[in-house]
C-alpha cells in the first residue's frame, strides 16, 4: 500500500512512483481525494477563509491535477503505449448547485470537472479516457457529521428515494468508467445523486 498527502506535490510523485513500482505499472487513476471544511463567508475570519480555500484547493484540485499529470506521463512513456489508460475523477453535485457553507469545496469540484474534460480532449489522441462522477451526499465519514446532525433528514429528503448514496453505488459507477465504459464516454461527468439534483 502506498499512502501520502495529495496536497503535497512531492507526495504525489512518491505515491505514483510507489504504485508503478509495486504493481509493475498503472492503467487507471481514480482521483478520489476530497475534503469538506465549513467556512461560511459571514462567520469566519479572513485568515480562516484563506486557510480553508488554500487547503481545499491543494487537496481537491491541485493534488488530483498533479496525480493526473504523473499518471498520464507514465501512460505516454510506457513501452506498450498509452492506449487503454483511464483517468477518473470524483467530483460533486456541489459543483453545480452551490455550496454556501463550503464554497471552496464547490469551486474545487467544479474545477475538477473542468480539468477532467480538458484532459479528455488533450488525451483522446493517445487513446486515454478521462471522465468524472458527480455524487450527491454519500454515507461516508466526510458526510457523517451532516447526516447524523439535525439537518440529516432534510439532506435525505433531497432525493425522491429519501436517502443518500451508499459508497458501493458510487464505486460501481467509478468502476464502470475505469473498466467497462466505452471510450466514447470520455469527457462525461456522470451524475450519481439519486435525482437529488437535475441539470
Amino acid at each position: 500500500m502506498v499512502v501520502g498527502d495529495v496536497g503535497d506535490p512531492e507526495a504525489c510523485r512518491r505515491i505514483v512512483d510507489g504504485a508503478v513500482g509495486g504493481l509493475g505499472g498503472l492503467d487507471v487513476l481514480v482521483n478520489n481525494a476530497g475534503m469538506f471544511v465549513a467556512h461560511p463567508i459571514d462567520a469566519v475570519s479572513f485568515e480562516d477563509w484563506q486557510g480553508a480555500w488554500r487547503r481545499t484547493l491543494d487537496v481537491n484540485l491541485l493534488g488530483p491535477a498533479n496525480l493526473a499529470w504523473l499518471v498520464a506521463r507514465h501512460l505516454l512513456d510506457r513501452p506498450m503505449g498509452p492506449e487503454g489508460g483511464r483517468l477518473v475523477s470524483v467530483g460533486s453535485r456541489g459543483a453545480y448547485r452551490g455550496e454556501p457553507v463550503t464554497s471552496a469545496y464547490g469551486a474545487s469540484k467544479a474545477a475538477l470537472h473542468s480539468m477532467t474534460q480538458s484532459l479528455a480532449v488533450a488525451l483522446a489522441p493517445h487513446g486515454i479516457l478521462a471522465a468524472a462522477v458527480a455524487p450527491g451526499f454519500v454515507e461516508t465519514d466526510m458526510g457523517r457529521t451532516v447526516l447524523d446532525g439535525p439537518g440529516g433528514d432534510a439532506v435525505r429528503a433531497q432525493s425522491p428515494f429519501n436517502r443518500v448514496a451508499t459508497p458501493v453505488e458510487v464505486a460501481q459507477t467509478v468502476a464502470w468508467l475505469a473498466i467497462d465504459a466505452p471510450l466514447w464516454v470520455s469527457g462525461t461527468v456522470v451524475d450519481v445523486n439519486g435525482a437529488s439534483y437535475l441539470r
